[in-house]
């Protein structure tokens, strides 16, 4: 391999000088900066007004039920994380071949694991505070409003990104990456950064998507159905714990998703670029972290242009901001591509091809999630004739949505494949290694905007929030119009932040499946008195082969029976808030008559201790399946070995390298991929049409609140709770779980 690179180096002038370690100081600078904004977003949103004494009560239920569940959580993922970390080392260790990398495999995956924390937990703590603030600012001004959520919702976006940024880029650094001699092997001692962040990122979603749905569908089909009132009613003793769920769920969870993306995104990004680094040195591995700087920058002044007049609807104001952040970042990925890659056009081509795939996936999924359009209003016309035409019609849409998706991302792998061999068209490798770095620039293109995306995202649970406190806090009428703007557009953001999640998680898949054959390339090149063949690569996985298929199978096996448990933990722990929620209303008729409290607090705690019990089956079977199948088909099957030993790399006495394990789960981590992000569009779009259906017939359609179309419409929109915010957004987090775990433990599959 050094070699071929000296070869390289000899035909191609390579810049490696202080330009670049420049380039690599300012984006760990613009990390930092993130950092700063985030706390003066915090400090503008917290000194604004908190409402009444009634509205605080409420808004204090919600802030204590919501930390007491992430400390209980963070406890046990902590727990978790030391037991694999443990693991990680002494697997490491028992091979003297890798011992050299347990150390810093472990502290990248400790590091990468406490931030994925932090950054969800840090969100979380200013949304559960802006929420009340967003409710007393719609006293008095719809703008006001919105900027507080919006801002409460950055504070989220700039703490992932940054920290995201910051952890890679320090231990970029701390691990020699700046020494020429390292240069080329540090990229690969970080991956352990993205499997840590990928694991906190798999039981945060999980944890969170379990209580938040629990709760939802408990307090639904009991308030709305049984007892026929309305949503956020301060009569029914389930409100509180589904405030909190929004939370803990859409916020903490999401926090930790977009941060597993970026990390993960980078890395894998950062490991292809070392094969580039005989034509832009150290400048095209440290390419990604500098794009998601100006990112940042953009996304900030995004947030900041954001205004609304008191009349206009609100997503306008945030498609605006959306608007300029895109633009800018647009600005800044020419600014890039001509400083670090030697201004190849083409590569910013690539780059335009992922920020336009983010966009056509918002649309694709306003389509099918809005009741503006065909598919949700078909659905409400079902609801007519009762829940089984409501869920049938739900799921055929569910089973529709993938068609179009699929055929964007195709269009942009295709076409960012071929941008990356036309402006790589002079680099001495080889077209797969150009076509590949195209895909992982388009891939980049998709997290431009991610601060942005995630501060909408999370604006989305702020004013859901907002809307539950001043319609328990009984405010006028006047102030619950514009609470329930609100609460719209923020629905509109989370499901068409959802749609963007699950377009950068299939980029991402793909890019990350590249960086593991890649990884897997590298490793045999650098075994001892291993010969490898002239041209030999690890980038062709035969389905052919029996240990590849049965591992494929596996694969696509794991994305079913994953989401089978996180739904079944869903039912399991709505079934005893149902129970207790009837308890409750038989046990104590005053609630009803509004002449006593319910006792919320007991369904927050047994949502709580469900959540956190439910969660460990399926993130257990998603770390742990991947491993056995490296590892079992590592050690038994032996006689699957490919017989012809001069095309296969092979050890001094002719017998070959076994790359058994590794084949197998190549096929494993591929078909789980495009299995998994077909079902995640399923479960998604499925979830949020249900939904909106629900919410159109409210507005008056086919009889309106309390008509039997819309109780079927709430059995519907129950069934797709757990299918859009906690299985297919967990989801999204399996896909990239499975290439990071991979990627780390590629060095014991061989």
């Amino acid at each position: 391999m050094f070699i071929s690179f000296a070869a390289l180096l000899m035909q191609v002038p390579v810049d490696t000088g202080a330009s670049a370690s420049t380039w690599l100081w300012s984006a760990i600078g613009i990390a930092a900066l993130a950092l700063v904004v985030a706390v003066f977003f915090s400090i503008n949103v917290l000194s604004a007004d908190t409402g009444t004494e009634d509205m605080r009560k409420i808004s204090d239920a919600i802030r204590e039920g919501a930390e007491a569940f992430m400390r209980r959580q963070y406890k046990s993922i902590g727990i978790l994380a030391v037991v694999v970390a443990a693991a990680l080392f002494f697997g490491y260790y028992a091979s003297e071949r890798n011992r050299a990398l347990a150390f810093v495999t472990v502290i990248s995956f400790v590091i990468g694991a406490v931030c994925s924390g932090i950054a969800g937990f840090t969100g979380m703590y200013v949304s559960i505070r802006a929420n009340i603030r967003t409710a007393s600012a719609a006293r008095t001004s719809l703008n006001k409003a919105l900027t507080i959520a919006l801002r409460g919702g950055a504070v989220t976006g700039l703490v992932v990104i940054g920290l995201s940024l910051l952890g890679i880029g320090l231990l970029f650094v701390g691990f020699g990456g700046l020494n020429p001699e390292h240069t080329i092997e540090v990229p690969y001692k970080i991956v352990g950064f993205a499997f840590g962040a990928s694991l906190v990122a798999l039981f945060a979603q999980l944890g969170g998507g379990i209580y938040t749905k629990a709760a939802d569908v408990g307090a639904d089909l009991v308030g709305k159905v049984e007892a026929g009132i309305p949503e956020d009613d301060p009569r029914n003793p389930a409100v509180i714990a589904d405030l909190v769920g929004d939370n803990v769920g859409d916020c903490a969870g999401r926090g930790a998703d977009i941060f597993e993306s970026c990390s993960a995104e980078n890395v894998g990004a950062i490991i292809l670029g070392t094969s580039l680094y005989p034509i832009f040195g150290l400048k095209g591995i440290i390419f990604p972290l500098v794009v998601n700087a100006f990112g940042v920058i953009a996304s900030i002044i995004g947030v900041l242009v954001v205004k609304a007049k008191e009349k206009e609807d609100p997503m306008s104001a945030l498609n605006r901001g959306y608007y300029v952040a895109t633009i800018l970042a647009i600005g800044g990925f020419w600014a890039a591509v001509h400083y670090l890659l030697q201004g190849r056009n083409w590569l910013l081509a690539a780059g335009l091809v992922g920020i336009v795939t983010s966009f056509l996936f918002v649309w694709i999924t306003q389509y099918y999630t809005e009741s503006r359009f065909r598919p949700v209003q078909e659905i409400a016309k079902a609801s007519v004739t009762g829940p089984a035409t409501n869920i049938i019609s739900g799921i055929a849409v569910g089973f529709e949505t993938p068609a179009i998706p699929v055929l964007v991302i195709g269009a942009a792998l295709l076409t960012s494949y071929y941008c990356g061999i036309r402006g790589l068209v002079d680099a001495g490798i080889s077209t797969y290694a150009k076509g590949i770095y195209g895909t992982a620039i388009a891939t980049l293109g998709m997290l431009a905007t991610a601060v942005y995306i995630l501060a909408m995202d999370t604006f989305g649970p702020i004013t859901d929030n907002a809307g539950g406190i001043i319609e328990m806090s009984n405010q006028p009428e006047a102030v619950r119009d514009i609470t329930d703007r609100l609460d719209a557009v923020g629905n509109t953001t989370k499901a068409l932040t959802k749609g963007y999640a699950v377009g950068s998680a299939a980029l991402a898949a793909f890019l990350l499946f590249s960086a593991y054959l890649d990884e897997i390339r590298h490793i045999v090149e650098h075994i001892k008195g291993v010969v490898v063949p002239a041209g030999w690569s690890f980038n062709n996985i035969n389905l052919a082969s029996v240990p590849v298929f049965v591992g494929a199978l596996l694969g696509a096996m794991l994305v079913y029976l994953f989401s089978a448990f996180a739904i079944r933990a869903v039912g399991r722990a709505a079934q005893s808030v149902i129970e207790e929620v009837r308890r409750q209303f038989k046990a104590n008729p005053g609630i009803m008559e509004g002449t006593s409290k319910p006792d919320y607090g007991s369904c927050v705690d047994i949502v709580t201790k469900s959540a956190l019990r439910q969660m460990v089956a399926p993130g257990v079977l998603a770390v742990g399946l991947p491993i056995a199948v490296g590892l079992l088909f590592r050690y038994l099957s032996t006689q699957f070995v490919v017989g012809d030993t001069t095309s296969v790399p092979v050890y001094a006495d002719g017998s070959p390298v076994n790359l058994i394990g590794a084949q197998a789960v190549a096929g494993l981590l591929m078909v789980g991929t495009i299995a998994g992000v077909l079902l995640a569009m399923f479960l998604n779009n499925a979830g949020g049409a249900w939904d909106n259906a629900k919410k159109y017939i409210e507005t008056g359609q086919y009889g309106g609140k309390r008509s039997d179309a819309h109780k079927a419409a709430v059995v519907g929109d129950t069934v797709g709770d757990p299918f859009k915010d906690t299985a297919g957004p967990s989801l999204h987090v399996l896909i990239k779980l499975l290439a990071t775990i991979t990627l780390v433990l590629a060095p014991l599959f061989i």
